[in-house]
């Protein structure tokens, strides 16, 4: 391919003239200037910008050779002197043949230069489709380790999950258990004060009465008995709380290695997708020297795996746990109810009973529960009061939350939002002041409530004053805690 502008190589395949060996003579080149032109003048002729600097050196040197002046200019060309020089000297510095040799270097440059770019450029060319296909070829591996990764995100995530779920399940029956075991041991208090009041009211017996007797021994065997339960009961509890602990131990590094994973798994499965057109991808220099890695495929498996067996471990401790709980409790119903039963039998020939006594306790027992359900009644109305209220507040809330959002200028601080937060410090003093109210009320059903066991309390006192076995200890009994209540479930 020729490019525009070059020369022809043919023009340079003929034979070149050889060159001429001599000079015309001066006065024959001069001659020949004026004959072929001669209607212009010589000072403009040899003006041109290839004259050598020669010329001007010797016209300074010699005016009157110098046919530039001002004077010359003036002259007609008759009067004119003839320029002489020797053309060979002045104007001549290189021969034909290194003309015509700069020329074949200067095509044989420009075609190796041409060779030259055109195999770059194919080079270049086939170097750009070589890296093209490495890189996409090196993307897709990336993509897919990517997504074996993220296949193995979401297995140990599967598994993390069924195991936090069976965790949970434990956790929360373990949970059940415990309270039901705090319950039935806040119940055995109840039976204990009973059989320790009856021992000490019985103490009051007078004459022949005050004998130690089959009652008094079985008060003192149901005594024994519960002080017994009371203590392997609190075994178990605390044994239970450690296992709770130890259960959310476990349930904690599961939850947070699956926080972990599912944080990995939106990261990897985001960087999956990422594709060359995708927006947000953006050059992070140094981000390939950065190794903030902690954990090798193999101890990343590993921490799962020994989280998992931890917590399987921790379950079938729970589990054991939790059936020697239910057997204890049930176990400790049994025998409650046995001597309980026992010494019921016992007290069936001490009966003596005061009516007015117990009948005046009774009254003031009933105004007790009567003030009790009112209190109950006042507490809900207050409730139902404070969450009318705060349905106004809400509306406040928004109002002024909504209001924030308007643009520019338009955030005024006008009548209406001045309104607006005088409404919220009204409406949330009136809530404060319902809620210290529903707390004195709660306060107030407490005392109720605690009045109302004083008042049984003092009924079963005067009851053992006036008939000792029947009126005070067998009424005292009577509210014995039932044997779901022992076991927990009330």
């Amino acid at each position: 391919m020729e490019l525009l502008g070059s020369a022809l190589p043919g023009t340079y395949a003929h034979t070149q003239p050889a060159p001429i060996s001599y000079l015309p003579a001066i006065g024959v080149m001069a001659s020949s200037y004026r004959d072929r032109f001669p209607h212009r003048n010589l000072a403009h002729s040899l003006s041109l910008p290839w004259r050598p600097n020669t010329y001007y050196k010797t016209a300074s040197n010699y005016p009157n050779l110098a046919p530039l002046t001002t004077k010359s200019h003036q002259m007609c060309d008759s009067t004119m002197l003839p320029f002489v020089s020797n053309r060979t000297t002045l104007f001549t510095r290189y021969t034909p043949e290194d003309w015509y040799r700069s020329t074949l270097v200067s095509f044989q440059e420009s075609a190796t230069a041409r060779h030259n770019s055109e195999r770059l450029r194919v080079d270049t060319s086939r170097l750009i489709q070589d890296k093209y296909r490495l890189i996409r070829k090196t993307q897709a591996d990336c993509n897919r380790k990517l997504g074996e990764r993220v296949n193995d995100l979401m297995f140990w995530k599967s598994e993390i999950t069924h195991e936090l779920d069976e965790m949970i399940g434990e956790t929360n029956e373990l949970t059940d258990v415990k309270r039901r075991l705090e319950r039935a041991l806040k119940e055995l208090e109840a039976p204990l004060q009973v059989s320790q009041e009856c021992l000490f009211h019985r103490e009051k017996r007078m004459g022949v009465d005050l004998a130690h007797d089959e009652v008094e021994k079985e008060l003192l065997t149901e005594v024994d008995t519960i002080l017994c339960c009371q203590e392997r009961m609190r075994r178990h509890l605390d044994k239970t709380i450690a296992q709770l602990a130890s259960n959310r131990a476990v349930q904690h590094e599961l939850e947070k290695d699956l926080n972990d994973k599912q944080c990995a798994l939106r990261i990897d499965g985001k960087c999956k997708y990422l594709q060359n057109t995708s927006e947000g991808i953006s050059y992070f220099r140094g981000a390939e020297n950065v190794d903030a890695t902690i954990s090798v495929p193999e101890s990343w498996a590993k921490f799962t795996d020994d989280n998992i067996l931890r917590s399987q471990s921790e379950r079938a401790a729970s589990a054991q746990l939790r059936e020697d709980t239910e057997n204890l409790l049930v176990v400790i119903a049994n025998e409650m109810w046995n001597q309980f039963n026992k010494v019921n039998l016992a007290f069936t020939n001490r009966i003596t009973e005061t009516i007015d006594t117990k009948n005046k306790i009774h009254v003031h027992l009933s105004k007790i529960l009567q003030e009790i359900f009112q209190t109950e009644m006042s507490i809900l109305s207050i409730r139902k009061a404070i969450k009318e209220k705060s349905a106004f507040l809400k509306v406040a809330h928004t109002r002024l939350d909504e209001r924030t959002r308007r643009p520019n200028i338009e955030l005024c601080r006008d009548m209406a939002q001045l309104r607006l937060v005088n409404e919220v410090y009204e409406v949330d003093d009136t809530i404060q002041t319902l809620q210290q109210r529903l707390r004195d009320s709660e306060d107030t059903m407490q005392a109720l409530v605690h009045t109302k066991a004083t008042l049984e309390h003092e009924l079963a006192v005067k009851a053992n004053t006036l008939y000792i076995d029947q009126e005070k200890c067998m009424t005292m009994r009577n509210s014995y805690p039932s044997t779901l209540r022992l076991v927990g479930f009330c």
